[in-house]
């Protein structure tokens, strides 16, 4: 058996093995098995890579690719090993941006190769046909790379999270997609290496990279987990449209496995948040219409660690809905020893999970998983909801928009008809927050100010910290 079908055998493994990893990673008890399994298969791919290249008779060529190739792997290894090493679970979704940045790259970059290479097909039909990947390739990885970027600099606090407000916003994306059909047609109908399709090629990409950004500048705040999403479904496509180009089989697989499952986990979160899918890439999110002046919703009650300590333990059953500001204060081990110390003494703890809690799909799951917490007391949104009027006791650690009851009583807040965590039907509100500062998506919450609502400031590690020494 020839390299080449060693190496396509090797391929389909691999598929199967992120098919699997996909799988695993859907449930918390499969999720570490499937993470080995997409290890494995992308050592797969990678070995199989090196075989098809090291083959002289294939079509990938020889001589000094191979070390170079080896050089790149070792390198984007090296990187990768030290980022995973040094980044904080607060960091993880700026630096999952970065990485969907690196594809959009890549893409570019492929797409750029196989124009100046050309097809080398011998039918007209087949020349487009290599040409319109070229085009859809590029204006994939384009949106991608720059509207990563975007992301990775809102989530880091290094740009604000508030939507740009551009004129005509709607018309500038419809219209960027009317050029770039338009451009690729006229790419197409061009001749190879004519320098009418290289001035249409650049003007192609310089529209893309310009679209990327302003969708996700567009975007508010609030949404950004649902970008970061949808982010992770552009970069699967723009590797499917590199698989094209390259006839790489598994890069195909691989990027419609990465974009539909993307895309299917945007629309989970956009149903959750009871918003149009269409409507949050387009930037309608984040963005209230004028409403008069701010509300007065009166006096906040403060409430200190010694005095919440004893009314956990007075309480038969407690509710935490954790949010980002948890993952900040790295607040989880401390809840996790919380929930122990309540668990020993009788009273029911269980944890309510927002679908868009933190700043990335899963990220509250995650920390509770890396402290240990049991994941049968860990429940979604709407597995918990109903139980708030039964429940005694409700810590809040780092949430905030996820719990606005303002999102159901107020039509003109931005956040008003997304579907919250009804912490507030609950005997005692405890709210762990270092200021009464809006939270992400830049909304004040009437929860702070609730009859049955108390503020326990200061940092969240701290106070959970004192109130289990407090726990008699």
């Amino acid at each position: 058996m020839d390299i080449y079908s060693v190496s396509n055998a090797a391929y389909i493994v691999a598929a199967l093995l992120f098919i699997l990893s996909l799988a695993g990673l859907s449930r918390h008890e499969s999720a570490k098995s499937g993470l080995t399994y997409g290890i494995v298969g992308m050592a797969v791919a990678l070995v199989a890579t090196v075989l098809l290249v090291i083959d002289q008779n294939s079509d990938y060529g020889s001589g000094a690719t191979i070390p170079l190739m080896l050089i790149a792997v070792v390198v984007g290894a090296g990187i990768g090993l030290w980022r995973a090493k040094i980044v904080e679970m607060t960091g993880m979704p700026e630096l999952i941006a970065a990485l969907h940045s690196f594809v959009g790259l890549a893409a570019v970059l492929i797409g750029v190769n196989g124009h100046l290479e050309g097809s080398h097909e011998p039918l007209a039909s087949l020349i487009n046909i290599h040409e319109a990947e070229v085009s859809i390739g590029i204006f994939i990885g384009a949106v991608t790379f720059t509207g990563s970027i975007v992301a990775n600099l809102k989530l880091s606090g290094k740009m604000k999270s508030d939507p740009l407000m551009l004129p005509g916003k709607n018309v500038i994306n419809v219209g960027s997609l009317a050029v770039f059909a338009i451009l690729t047609v006229v790419y197409v109908s061009g001749h190879e290496g004519d320098t009418l399709q290289d001035v249409v090629l650049v003007a192609l990409t310089v529209l893309a990279l310009a679209l990327g950004w302003h969708l996700v500048a567009s975007i508010g705040g609030g949404d950004m987990p649902v970008v970061v999403s949808m982010l992770n479904s552009y970069s699967g496509w723009a590797a499917a449209a590199s698989g094209f180009l390259l006839g790489n089989d598994l890069l195909i697989v691989t990027g419609a496995l990465v974009g539909s499952s993307g895309a299917y986990l945007s629309y989970i979160m956009c149903k959750a948040m009871n918003r149009s899918f269409i409507s949050v890439i387009a930037g309608g999110f984040g963005i209230a219409p004028p409403s008069g002046d701010a509300v007065d919703y009166g006096e906040h009650r403060e409430i200190q660690a010694e005095a919440a300590a004893d009314l956990l333990a007075s309480a038969s059953s407690v509710v935490i809905t954790p949010g980002y500001g948890m993952a900040v204060a790295q607040a989880q081990y401390p809840v996790a020893e919380l929930t122990a110390k309540l668990r020993a003494k009788g009273v029911e703890v269980r944890f309510g999970i927002h679908p868009v809690a933190g700043r990335l799909p899963g990220h509250m799951n995650v920390l509770l998983a890396e402290a240990k917490v049991p994941y049968d007391i860990v429940l979604e949104m709407d597995e918990i909801n109903d139980d708030f009027p039964s429940t005694d006791v409700v810590l809040v650690i780092g949430a905030n928009d996820t719990v606005n009851p303002a999102a159901l009583d107020e039509p003109n807040s931005p956040i008003a008809g997304m579907p919250v965590l009804e912490v507030w039907n609950a005997r005692d509100v405890i709210v762990f927050k270092r200021s009464m500062a809006p939270g992400y998506a830049g909304v004040q919450n009437p929860l702070f100010f609730k009859e049955n609502s108390q503020m326990l400031f200061g940092d969240a590690k701290d106070k959970v910290e004192e109130i289990v020494r407090n726990l008699s």
